[in-house]
This record gives structure tokens, C-alpha cells and sequence, in this order.
């Protein structure tokens, strides 16, 4: 880190405790509440799950009859995701991660990239910042680097989610003008300091756990520790002034299970934790195997900060992360399992929520990814073909398309599909044809990558939509998510119930 960023870091707690009183009601989180009130909200969050991601899971893992835990829950609803263009009101119609968490976290709608501010780069609040101040313990896990754009938005302030540290850059933390060259630099140098010091010093969550170990210093380690943290692992020796991955260690599974404190990071990986798909495949000696799945991140952080003695309760985020990334990739195996450990987690939530009855768990995505969908067993995409379907009919000329196509050439293009990608063609590269998976209705012999398996899975593009994504709801007040809403809606519930 650049000298001249680490000048008045020792400001940063005091900024971000300023930004969240700022909007403090008087009097929120009363120290009793009535026994149908919220103490505790659990927000889980599938980055880039919509709504036939969750189909695909419930039909790959408890067939077409069977429902998921977060479909399970009694309330359900739709959230809308668009973000807005930088300095202004326009709707930029699809959405990113880090605009999507600001509008849940704060409340507002801003710009793709931006984290904890608004759409002319004015730092917000956020509900966790405001929770802590109010008295509340907090917590924020995922399967991403824990300064990724959805755990970073409850508890930062950076005008470029790529701001993550652990050095400062121009180009990741500086927005650039349209005519060239970067903006000037803003009086609020808290909005150009990296991600991970703003989390090292700004005592926001108390409890922290998922990747991104590569982004601290020992620095941050001695400033975390200075303020009561346990840190698991290592994020350097201090000797060096600097991180290398020979002087940091990661947190292990080990870890996670004997840590007793209440303020607490582990960071299992130096980057991205690993896709659950690929670490199961791994040998017992692998050091990814050491990595905890997301439930048991979950359940620790729930655990930490449920006994938390004389608190009023707690706000907890949980992203499974690596929907969105896998996603992206076009991955539809990786997905499905990521979904599936992202709905271990859901479980692990409702699970507790039962037993205490004061927890309002809140299950959603902050948009859709890839256009993932669900095809008919035996048919073929537009990717795959040579040209589009007809759009003539033949019995009534009013309803043909212009251009007229009849349809003659929507056949398999050989040089696009060689024939399902995780089966017969998953050796090319360049094919475009769906993934098959067996599912628990499918006769016993049927095999993934299978003409013969009934779930056929594809994608519309490698990069995010704008559809609507679903919510679900469970707990006391729960039933106000059950509707159309926007996802700076959920800011104002969640606000609303925690902090009356």
C-alpha cells in the first residue's frame, strides 16, 4: 500500500461509524421487544441465481416433485435489479453485483461498480453499519473473496468495486472520465482506500469469514488484532511489511470448528474459495479440502453471534458467490452444485430460525447470470444451430416476422455442436450444445452427459440479465416480502424490522 493512502487510515472507523449514525433513528433497536418481533435477520444471498437456476437444482437433486429448503419457505416474492447510470436517475437496465448490494445494503440505487455509495459517488450507509452502531452484533461470509462486491457493500465505501487492495491503483479504484484520463481525486479518501483496509479498520462485522486472504497485509492483521479480532491463519509475517503467499496461511476448516471468539476473521483461500464440484473430486490431502463448505461457515457465524452475551441481536449476510462466477463461465455442473451448497446453507439458517423464533431469514439473488435455462430433452439452441427457427405461419400470413425466415436451415451446425458438452462433445471448445444431467426420477441407468437424462441445460450469454429474481421469506414480519419490489426495497424492510 502506497504511503500516501496509509496517511489517515486511523480515520477510517471514526468515518464509517459517522456515515452510519447518519441515518440513525433515535431510539432504534430497543433494548425489548414483544415475542412476535425481529432481534436476528439472516440474509443469504445466491449471486447470479435466478429463477431456473433454483428449478435446475430442484429437479437435479430432489426431482420435479421436491422442493429446495429456500422454496420451502411460507413467503415468496419477485425483486427487480436494474441500477442507474453515474450521475444521474437513468435506468441502466442491468444490473452488477456491487450495484445490486449497495441498493439492499443502503438503500439506493447507483451505478455498476459502485460499493456503499450513490449515483454521484456520495458514500451511503449501510444497514450493517447502522445495525453495529445501534448495539447489534454482525457478520458477513461468502464463498468470494470477502472484498468482493457483495460482502464489500455492507461494510465499505469505494466508487470502483475493483478497489480491493492490497496495493492502491488509478485504475482500480478511480473512476474514468468519459473523454480520458481519471477524476480527480475526492475529499472523502475513504472512497479510494482499498477494500481490505477499509474492512481491517472499520469494525464493521464482527465475524468474517470466506476468501480473498491475498488482498490483507500484516499490517491489517495488527490493526484487526489491536481491535479485539482473532485472526485465523496468517495474513503475513510483519518482518516483511508486506505479504507473499510463502508468508501467509490460510484458515482451515479445523480452524473455523475450535474458534470461541466473537470477533473473528478466516479467510480460507487467497482467492475465491473452491467450487464445491471440484473440491469433492479432490484427494483427502488436498489443502482445498481444508476449505469449510458454506453451511459450516453459516452455522459457525450463527452460533458466534447468537451468545454473544447482552446483545440485542444480530445481522448476518451469507453469499454463495460462486453461482454468479461459475455461472459466467457456462458451467452448468459447477452451478448446480453451487446451488446446492448455497440451499445447505439456507437449511443451516431456517434451522436455527426455527428453534429461536426471532429470526427473519431472507433468501435471494442480486440478479440473474447467463440466461441459464432449461431446454426439452432432445432438442437444440439457436447456439447451436445453423440459422434461427421459422417465424412464418404459413395459415396466417398477419402473424409471419419480418425478415420472413422459413426455417429451413434451423438445423444442427456440425462445426457448433458435437453433441452434449459434459458427454459426447465436451472435447470441443467451441460446442454450444446443452448440458444433460440425470435427475432422481430418471431409471437407475441413466448417466449424466446422456441423451437419455432428462435435465437439459443452457445459456443465453456469459454475462449477467436484467430479469427479476425471486425472494424467499421466513420468520416474524416475513410476509412484507411477499410481493413485486425493488431491491432497494429490502434495505427499508430489513431496516424497518431490525431497527424500528
Amino acid at each position: 500500500m502506497q504511503n500516501r493512502k496509509r496517511a489517515g487510515l486511523g480515520a477510517i472507523a471514526a468515518a464509517t461509524a459517522a456515515v452510519a449514525g447518519a441515518s440513525l433513528v433515535a431510539g432504534c433497536g430497543s433494548e425489548t421487544k414483544a415475542d412476535n418481533e425481529v432481534r436476528n435477520i439472516i440474509y443469504l444471498l445466491g449471486d447470479g441465481m435466478g429463477r431456473s437456476h433454483v428449478t435446475a437444482a430442484r429437479q437435479r437433486f430432489v426431482g420435479a416433485g421436491g422442493r429446495l429448503t429456500m422454496e420451502q419457505l411460507p413467503y415468496v416474492g419477485a425483486v427487480s435489479t436494474y441500477a442507474v447510470e453515474p450521475g444521474s436517475a437513468e435506468p441502466s437496465l442491468v444490473t452488477d453485483s456491487a450495484s445490486a448490494a449497495t441498493a439492499w445494503a443502503s438503500g439506493v440505487k447507483t451505478y455498476n461498480a459502485a460499493i456503499g455509495v450513490d449515483a454521484f459517488g456520495k458514500a451511503v450507509p449501510t444497514l450493517m453499519e447502522q445495525a453495529k452502531a445501534a448495539g447489534f452484533a454482525t457478520g458477513n461470509v461468502s464463498t468470494a473473496e470477502i472484498t468482493d462486491a457483495t460482502p464489500a457493500a455492507m461494510v465499505s465505501h469505494t466508487l470502483l468495486r475493483g478497489c480491493q487492495g492490497p496495493t492502491y491503483s488509478e485504475s482500480t479504484c478511480l473512476p474514468k472520465k468519459s473523454e480520458g484520463g481519471y477524476e480527480a481525486q475526492p475529499a472523502d479518501k475513504t472512497l479510494v482506500t482499498p477494500i481490505a483496509e477499509q474492512i481491517a479498520r472499520g469494525n464493521t462485522a464482527d465475524v468474517l469469514f470466506g476468501g480473498g486472504l491475498a488482498r490483507f497485509e500484516p499490517e491489517d492483521q495488527k490493526a484487526m488484532q489491536d481491535n479485539g479480532y482473532e485472526v485465523l491463519g496468517s495474513m503475513g509475517d510483519p518482518a516483511l511489511k508486506a505479504q507473499t503467499p510463502e508468508s501467509q496461511r490460510v484458515a482451515t476448516a479445523a480452524d473455523l470448528k475450535a474458534v470461541t471468539a466473537k470477533k473473528v476473521i478466516g479467510l480460507f483461500n487467497r482467492g475465491n474459495m473452491t467450487v464445491t464440484n471440484s473440491r469433492d473430486a479432490l484427494p483427502d490431502s488436498a489443502p482445498q479440502k481444508q476449505e469449510p463448505t458454506l453451511a459450516a461457515m453459516t452455522t459457525k457465524a450463527i452460533d458466534l453471534l447468537s451468545n454473544t452475551k447482552g446483545g440485542k441481536g444480530f445481522l448476518l449476510q451469507v453469499e454463495g458467490a460462486l453461482i454468479d462466477k461459475r455461472s459466467h463461465a457456462n458451467d452448468a455442473a459447477q452451478t448446480l452444485d453451487e446451488v446446492k451448497a448455497f440451499d445447505d446453507a439456507v437449511a443451516a439458517a431456517v434451522d436455527f430460525a426455527k428453534k429461536d423464533g426471532h429470526t427473519m431469514v431472507i433468501v435471494t439473488a442480486d440478479h440473474e447470470c447467463a440466461g441459464f435455462n432449461i431446454i426439452e430433452k432432445g432438442t437444440f439452441t439457436n447456439a447451436e444451430a445453423v440459422a434461427p427457427p421459422t417465424n412464418v405461419d404459413a395459415t396466417n400470413p398477419a402473424n409471419n416476422g419480418k425478415p420472413g425466415r422459413d426455417g429451413k436451415d434451423n438445423v444442427k451446425d456440425p462445426a457448433r455442436s458435437t453433441g452434449v458438452v459434459n458427454g459426447a462433445g465436451q472435447a470441443d471448445p467451441r460446442d454450444f450444445a446443452p448440458a444433460t444431467f440425470r435427475t432422481p426420477d430418471d431409471p437407475a441407468e441413466v448417466k449424466d452427459g446422456s441423451p437419455e437424462a432428462s435435465l437439459w441445460l443452457t445459456y443465453l450469454s456469459g454475462n449477467h440479465t436484467g430479469a427479476d429474481v425471486q425472494v424467499y421469506a421466513y420468520g416474524p414480519g416475513a410476509q412484507v416480502f411477499a410481493a413485486n419490489q425493488d431491491n432497494t426495497s429490502l434495505y427499508a424492510k430489513m431496516h424497518k424490522a431490525l431497527l424500528p
